[in-house]
Parts: structure tokens; C-alpha cells; sequence
């Protein structure tokens, strides 16, 4: 704490534009070739008037690598970041709002914005404004007060608010098929004047138009789909079936107490050969047996006690995974029924039943139900539980 109030650097990594100084590394020194890109963030900024979007796309179309891709590539260090997906090191509007609102560029340090909770629950909680610990003029800045304050002015007034603070019934679910990033909502006036949803890839919208297409999709098509391959799947699923199965899962005479018959003859099977054993001492001294006989039987009891005991363990894992599926959330396969005769689609609806979609190119989409993986391990277990019963004994 008395570093952080000093004003020394304490951290791991220091913020674009700087690097540790080499004599001491709680002292932090220009790296002039970000500088150069932190001053031309501001300058775009202030002076040029242009919005984070606009200033993430030219940076991106340049060729200019962001903060993480910068310290990794360039400076070789070992950093890491949770939100970049396979080594995308392109710029987003996030990082260019932070990079403009960061007061370290001017010599300030500020430290304490976040702290663990507690030695024992090891988790990082952000910590009020008002009680972060900055010490000012502790390094060469890279840009002028001045200008720092005109960006803060113009970063207040350059926010927007969602149309109606509704959730939409997309969020969250669509994925630009080719880069993985969610996909963005847009409007649009036809010729008629008529205004429409469509939905285009983030990373084309918000980074740049050379690290992905359009990948453009109508929502009135959009939802026209999905609703056509939701009622395809319940048409094709023989649900009724599937809900007869599990209740005969869940009958007295299942497969499942089969198992736990078959486990408990086997246990006694090894209390028998645990007695031979013992049997087998008195057998020798009685001399019943020689002692190469009994060297040999109690090898061999103790081989067959062995694998009889690898044949529970098969049977509890078996067990197991048969119970699983068995006690599992068959919520979906209730949804289906209910849903059999739907006409229009709703957020409730695509949650319960869609994990993501994504969007093609060419207007194309793939849906992954969350469904699925259940339902293979269902119609495989109806179809092979005898067979996987004879395999384990």
C-alpha cells in the first residue's frame, strides 16, 4: 500500500505506450513506438472529431496490433487476455475508450482500482472511484493535460443508449459463422420508407471491414427460419416415445436395479473366494495340500478376486452414467411437446431450446439446439442397453 501511495508502479504489466525502466521497475519510461499510436488515438479524437468506431477502424485497417497483440508480438511479454479469441489482435471501440480515459498518458499513476476480497475467497471485486490511490506527474506524459481534458469532455457526450432498455430476442445468440463474434443489430429504411431489423457481423461493423464480410441477415428471415427448423425437429422427433422410455427408465425393473442385482451377486461372489483363501492356509497345515499347491490357489483367488472387482467398477461407472441420463433435465423434451403447434417464436422459447446460432455469408444459418448431445445419449442408450449390459459381464 505505502508503493501504491509513493506513486511507484506496482503492477505486472504497465499500459500501452510504456515500459518498465531498466534501472528500476517501479519507474515507468515512454515505449515511443505505441506512444505514437496513444497520440494518434487523441489526435483523431480531439482534433480530427472522430468516434471510437471511426478511430478502431483505421487502426485496424493500417495494421496497427492492439494492447494485448502489441505486448505479446513486439515486446514479447507474457501476457495474457481472456477476451481474445484465437490470437485476434484487432482493435475494438472498448480498447480505444479506455486508452482515452487512462490519465497514466499525462504522468499520473493511478492504482487500487481493483483488490482481492478476502486471503480466502480469492476473488477480484472493482473498487470505487473515489477510493483509487493516484499520485500525478510521476513519469514523462506522452500527451499534453490539455488535450487529455478536451477528450474527457468529448468521451461524455459520445455514449448511446440502448432504444429501449428491452432485451432483444437475439442477444446473445447469433455468431458471425467465419470469426466467431457476436453479431450486431442494425436498422434500415427501405424505399418505402418502412424500417427494418437486420443483424451484421461485430468485428466487420465495429473493426474493420478487411477481418470479416457483412455476413447480413433480415430478422424477419432470420426468425422465419428458425421457426421452420424448430417445428422440423419436433415433426421428426417421436417425443411421445422418447417420454414412454423414460418412464420405463424409471420403472422398478430397470436396467439401472439389473445393475445393482448383478453388482451385489458379485461381491458375494468375492466373500466366497476370500473364504477359500483363508481355507487354504489350514488345508496346508492339515497337509490337504502341498505347498506348491497352495502358492497356487491363493495366486489364483487372488487374480479372480481381482477381476471381479474390475467388473463392479465397470458396472458403478456404467451405472452411473445410466442414472445420469436416467435422472438428467429432460425439461427440453416437455418443451417439445408443448411447443408441437407454435406459430411464432419468443425469447423464452429460443432460450429453452437454442444454445447459439450461426450466420453464414450467404444468408445461410446453422443452429445448435442444446438438445442434441442428450438426446444421442438417449436414443443410443434405448437402442444398445442390452448389448452394453452383455459387454460388461
Amino acid at each position: 500500500m505505502e508503493e501504491k501511495r509513493s506513486g511507484e508502479f506496482v503492477g505486472a504489466f504497465p499500459a500501452y505506450g510504456y515500459i518498465k525502466s531498466p534501472e528500476d521497475n517501479h519507474k515507468l519510461i515512454i515505449d515511443e513506438e505505441a506512444a505514437e499510436v496513444v497520440r494518434k488515438i487523441f489526435d483523431w479524437k480531439v482534433n480530427e472529431g472522430l468516434g471510437n468506431l471511426k478511430i478502431c477502424h483505421k487502426l485496424n485497417d493500417i495494421g496497427i496490433l492492439n494492447p494485448t497483440g502489441y505486448k505479446k508480438k513486439k515486446l514479447n511479454q507474457n501476457y495474457n487476455n481472456c477476451k481474445i479469441i484465437k490470437e485476434d489482435y484487432s482493435w475494438c471501440p472498448s480498447t480505444v475508450r479506455n486508452i482515452l480515459k487512462n490519465d497514466i498518458y499525462i504522468g499520473n499513476i493511478t492504482q487500487g482500482k481493483r483488490k482481492v476480497k478476502s486471503y480466502k475467497v480469492h476473488k477480484v471485486e472493482q473498487v470505487p472511484e473515489d477510493e483509487w490511490i493516484t499520485v500525478e506527474n510521476m513519469h514523462e506524459p506522452i500527451i499534453e493535460k490539455e488535450l487529455f481534458e478536451k477528450a474527457q469532455n468529448m468521451q461524455k457526450v459520445d455514449t448511446r443508449v440502448q432504444d429501449n432498455g428491452i432485451l432483444s430476442m437475439w442477444a446473445g445468440i447469433l455468431r458471425c459463422r467465419d470469426c466467431g463474434r457476436a453479431m450486431h443489430k442494425k436498422y434500415c429504411k427501405n424505399k418505402s420508407g418502412k424500417v427494418y431489423e437486420y443483424y451484421i457481423c461485430g468485428t466487420y461493423r465495429k473493426k474493420s471491414n478487411k477481418l470479416c464480410t457483412k455476413h447480413t441477415l433480415k430478422v424477419e428471415e432470420l426468425e422465419k427460419a428458425v421457426l421452420e427448423v424448430i417445428k422440423l425437429h419436433i415433426n421428426c422427433i417421436d417425443i411421445t416415445r422418447l417420454l414412454d422410455e423414460k418412464n420405463k427408465l424409471n420403472s422398478k425393473k430397470s436396467v439401472s436395479e439389473k445393475m445393482e442385482n448383478m453388482r451385489q451377486a458379485r461381491k458375494k461372489d468375492i466373500e466366497k473366494l476370500k473364504n477359500l483363501k483363508r481355507g487354504l492356509y489350514e488345508d496346508w497345515k492339515n497337509k490337504d495340500i502341498t505347498k506348491e499347491e497352495y502358492v497356487e490357489y491363493k495366486q489364483k483367488y487372488e487374480r479372480d478376486i481381482e477381476k471381479i472387482k474390475e467388473i463392479i467398477e465397470n458396472l458403478d461407472k456404467q451405472k452411473g452414467k445410466q442414472e445420469k441420463i436416467i435422472n438428467g433435465n429432460s425439461l427440453w423434451i416437455e418443451n417439445f411437446k408443448v411447443y408441437k403447434n407454435i406459430t411464432e417464436l419468443d425469447r423464452d422459447i429460443i432460450t429453452e431450446l437454442i444454445d447459439y446460432i450461426e450466420v453464414h455469408e450467404n444468408k445461410k444459418i446453422t443452429i445448435h439446439f442444446k438438445f442434441m448431445a442428450e438426446l444421442d445419449k438417449i436414443l443410443d442408450y434405448i437402442d444398445n442397453k442390452k448389448v452394453a449390459i452383455s459387454k460388461i459381464v
